[in-house]
């Protein structure tokens, strides 16, 4: 059963996603663009992100890691910086409640910042920056995450995985790519994934609690994981972590709890986002400049950042999207009846 799939679409998936969230107690607010993402997530093929995640989340739900009525708040910090307390709630609200200001300042002013902090797992960062491509903005974005990176010759974690993501506009409503990578050869989920299973993990992907390389994913969690390009990566990650987390004011990793298990009160991380108009930098250049950089690659059959995301996501409207049977069976039992009350419909 473990392989078997179903397929669904993507508004099914909205659907579950929803309803299990609220059977938890999450307000419609903090519920529905969590929901969203879920299923983009999906959509893309991206399942790490997706269903897979959202016994986690209602986990958090109930045990008050995340607070299921959270209000974000916004403030224009400055004159091209807006503020968003995420207020311990999940980081999809205060994004979304973000992204328009961000916007609406970048195109006004040229660049504009969007700095969230008491916020939480932000899901696939590249959903995120995408949505300012499709605005006709150059998107950056940086999310801080639990500490599971050592530093190079140490063996404690002090950074997280710490995503860091780019989406380019094409010019027609749509992004000519994005690139969303974390600092670690590989995300934490796919280790996590494999745990569950019992399954062992390539060598490289991670280290034990005394820094040497495993192949246990048990073990790897015990330990942390390693960096992509060595040196490079943990770069990576402390350049994410002073985007994400020392400029917008939310925990560092090493302080934050994890994403993972119920242990510790809300994480409080955060998430920096920078909005660049192309035009107030470059006048009518970037189109052509990009086209020259992309035909190059283009030319070679080379694939472009995000192309296996894109693709998915095609098939997936055509085909519908492919979730995998055992997670939607536990997914779909997190609509049961909880506490003697009615169960979410």
């Amino acid at each position: 059963m473990t392989d078997a799939s179903v397929r669904m679409t993507r508004q099914e998936i909205v659907d579950l996603a929803l309803g299990a969230l609220l059977n938890h107690g999450a307000s419609t607010a903090q519920a529905a663009p969590l929901a969203a993402a879920i299923a983009a997530a999906e959509c893309d093929g991206v399942a790490s992100h997706g269903l897979m995640y959202l016994p986690v989340y209602c986990e958090h739900l109930a045990c008050g890691k995340v607070r299921a009525d959270a209000v974000p708040k916004l403030e224009e910090a400055a004159d091209a910086v807006i503020s968003i307390d995420a207020d311990c709630g999940f980081a999809h609200p205060a994004i979304a409640l973000g992204l328009p200001a961000l916007v609406a300042l970048a195109r006004r002013r040229g660049l504009a910042a969007l700095a969230v902090h008491q916020s939480y797992n932000c899901g696939v960062l590249g959903y995120h920056t995408e949505q300012i491509a499709r605005a006709g903005l150059v998107g950056l974005g940086f999310t801080n995450a639990p500490a599971s990176i050592a530093p190079v010759g140490g063996t404690r974690p002090v950074l997280g995985t710490n995503p860091w993501s780019l989406a380019v506009p094409d010019g027609a409503g749509g992004a000519a790519f994005v690139i969303d990578q974390s600092a670690s050869v590989v995300a934490k989920s796919e280790v996590m994934k494999r745990a569950r299973a019992g399954e062992p993990i390539p060598v490289g992907w991670a280290l034990d609690a005394q820094g040497r390389p495993t192949t246990d994913a048990a073990a790897a969690l015990k330990g942390s994981m390693a960096p992509s390009g060595g040196y490079k990566g943990f770069g990576a990650a402390l350049l994410v972590e002073v985007m994400a987390a020392c400029l917008t004011g939310a925990t560092p990793g090493i302080a934050a709890s994890p994403f993972s298990s119920p242990a510790g009160g809300p994480p409080r991380t955060g998430q920096f986002f920078l909005a660049i108009d192309p035009v107030a930098t470059s006048d009518d250049a970037f189109a052509a400049r990009l086209a020259t950089v992309l035909a190059a690659m283009d030319e070679q059959g080379a694939r472009r950042p995000g192309a296996r995301k894109q693709a998915a996501r095609r098939l997936s409207a055509e085909a519908g999207i492919a979730v995998n049977a055992a997670t939607l069976e536990r997914c779909t039992a997190l609509l049961a009846p909880r506490d003697g009350g009615e169960a979410a419909s």
